[in-house]
């Protein structure tokens, strides 16, 4: 984690004046629910006057593929409310939905998924 926190510092300090941070994470796997929640901790202590923006895929029953999703997704929605100053919540299942019925996209890949999540970002971000 202090890696993470130092590649960060750094990039904080080669800015001009920095307004807040953004964080994209599935909150289904122990990396995007666990490291993710801890990043957030960590800016929040840190930059306790930065806002602090989270995009966050929550794990759906019909597409999940690992047990512990479900229970992941509980514990850091307790650390969301706490940090996070704004929280996007991203369905799973419905970016499957989009990119089936909507795109037409018989399998969708990740990338697929990613660029939907960008057009939120995008649509949320842009003035």
């Amino acid at each position: 984690i202090e890696e993470a926190l130092d590649v960060i510092r750094k990039e904080v300090e080669n800015c001009d004046c920095p307004q807040g941070f953004q964080i994209c994470h599935s909150l289904g796997g122990g990396t995007g629910s666990g490291m993710g929640t801890l990043v957030l901790l960590k800016l929040r202590d840190a930059y306790p006057d930065r806002v602090l923006c989270t995009f966050s895929v929550y794990p759906s029953p019909k597409v999940s593929d690992t047990v512990v999703e479900p229970y992941n997704a509980v514990l850091s929605t307790h650390q969301l409310l706490e940090n996070a100053d704004e929280t996007f919540i991203i369905d799973n299942e419905a970016l499957y939905n989009i990119s089936h019925n909507v795109l037409k996209q018989n399998a969708p890949t990740y990338a697929d998924l990613n660029f939907l999540i960008s057009c939120v970002m995008a649509g949320v971000t842009a003035s």
